[in-house]
């Protein structure tokens, strides 16, 4: 809101426009909820949302009944099977997704057919856009799209479609001592500064918050100090609430933690350092 003129004090704007993304958003219907939960107590603005996993049915249904959360595509080239066909993105035997390893081994030789994944990343947003959920921006899960060869293919599909796409490198300052993340966070922003020398350039928050966060066990007290230390500009937030149940058990390693991210995104004190006037929480139609 605009400050007024008339009277001895004067409001000042957010410093920040902070967008507190959800990924994995119809992984599984516990996923969905919890993301659901974060967002109606305040503190989650956006989402991406998977095509065809085990909570497909019920995430279109969730999606069409919120239409205040954005929701953009968590573009998915780990579980289940192609939309597409495409060979290189598949395990020929079973006709499924290739294992991570495997597809990070393919792109790193130059295996994979950049067609075939700029048309896996259109399939997908056609799903979406089918159902009934026009995509507010692209990211991808695990962060397959800062892969050689994917990260072309889907900043094609990202610059044509007018769509802001996820730039996952995140400042080493932050919570320097904890070396796994480190680690993480330096692997995804060597592979991103790579390929940026051949991908057409896109549209993305000026900061990027997120990896560093994963998995901690003191993840609300990381969050508040993240929160009290927002760059000014934009910024992603990305986090991964969630509840637990089997179909995600059966999926994916990170269980666990998504509860406890979900606590401290509804926690009073993360909703009240939110509601403090200082950060405006966006979505990415706001870029």
């Amino acid at each position: 809101m605009a400050a007024t003129t008339d009277g001895p004090a004067r409001a000042s704007a957010p410093r920040t426009r902070l967008i507190i993304n959800a990924d994995d958003f119809a992984f599984t219907p516990a996923v969905t909820a919890g993301i659901l939960e974060a967002h109606h107590a305040g503190s989650v603005s956006s989402t991406s949302m998977m095509v065809h996993c085990p909570g497909w049915d019920d995430g279109i249904r969730q999606a069409r009944a919120t239409p205040t959360l954005g929701i953009g595509l968590h573009l998915n080239l780990v579980v289940g099977a192609p939309l597409s066909g495409a060979p290189s993105l598949m395990d020929r035997r079973t006709g499924r997704f290739a294992p991570l390893t495997t597809l990070i081994g393919r792109a790193l030789v130059g295996a994979l057919d950049i067609d075939e994944a700029e048309a896996e990343c259109i399939a997908q947003l056609e799903a979406l856009n089918q159902a009934g959920v026009t995509a507010t921006h692209l990211d991808s899960h695990r962060h397959t799209h800062a892969l050689p060869v994917l990260r072309r293919a889907v900043a094609r599909v990202a610059e044509r479609r007018g769509l802001p796409l996820r730039r996952p490198v995140e400042s080493h300052r932050r919570f320097p001592n904890d070396l796994p993340s480190q680690l993480h966070r330096g692997v995804i922003a060597w592979s991103w500064r790579v390929t940026s020398l051949t991908a057409v350039p896109t549209r993305a928050p000026d900061h990027f918050i997120g990896v560093s966060m994963q998995g901690s066990r003191g993840f609300e007290a990381r969050l508040c100090a993240v929160l009290d230390a927002l760059p000014a500009g934009t910024v992603e937030l990305m986090v991964h609430p969630g509840h637990v149940d089997e179909a995600l058990r059966a999926v994916d390693g990170y269980t666990t933690p998504r509860e406890v991210e979900l606590r401290a995104l509804r926690s009073p004190a993360v909703r009240a350092r939110l509601a403090r006037g200082d950060i405006a929480l966006i979505d990415f139609t706001a870029l």
